[in-house]
This record gives C-alpha cells, sequence and structure tokens, in this order.
C-alpha cells in the first residue's frame, strides 16, 4: 500500500484550497481527468499554488501515477 504525503502549499494557496467546503474539496480532488489512463481519476500526492487568481494543484494520477493537474478558477 502506498502511503500518501500531506500536501504542500503556499500560503495564499491554502487559505484558498481552506476556503473551498470539505465536501467540494473532496469532488474536486476526485474528478481530475489523466490523459494516460484516458478518463477521471482521482488526484493524489500533490501540491498546490496560485497562478493568475486560480489555484493549480498538481499531483500524480492514484491509478497510473502520471502527473496529473487541476485548475480552480478564482472568482
Amino acid at each position: 500500500m502506498a502511503i500518501e504525503s500531506l500536501p504542500t502549499f503556499t500560503n495564499p494557496a491554502r487559505q484558498r484550497w481552506e476556503s473551498i467546503p470539505a465536501d467540494i474539496r473532496q469532488r474536486l480532488l476526485s474528478n481530475v481527468w489523466c490523459g494516460q489512463c484516458r478518463h477521471e481519476t482521482t488526484i493524489t500526492n500533490f501540491t498546490g499554488t496560485l497562478k493568475g487568481g486560480d489555484l493549480l494543484l498538481v499531483g500524480q494520477c492514484a491509478e497510473c501515477h502520471s502527473d496529473v493537474a487541476r485548475v480552480i478558477e478564482g472568482s
């Protein structure tokens, strides 16, 4: 069994992430497209940064461990 690391966020990214309700955060994490698997997957071992006002999560596909990303647009 793989051990997942705790996410590393920049301070502004952490504030944005924590402002999202927990149930929505979980939905966002489990709805990431993997180009290798060619279907929706869960992002694991991810980091978070703010890029141009958007929250960018970069991590790995839970199935094949390829690189995946999720953009959560700013308001």
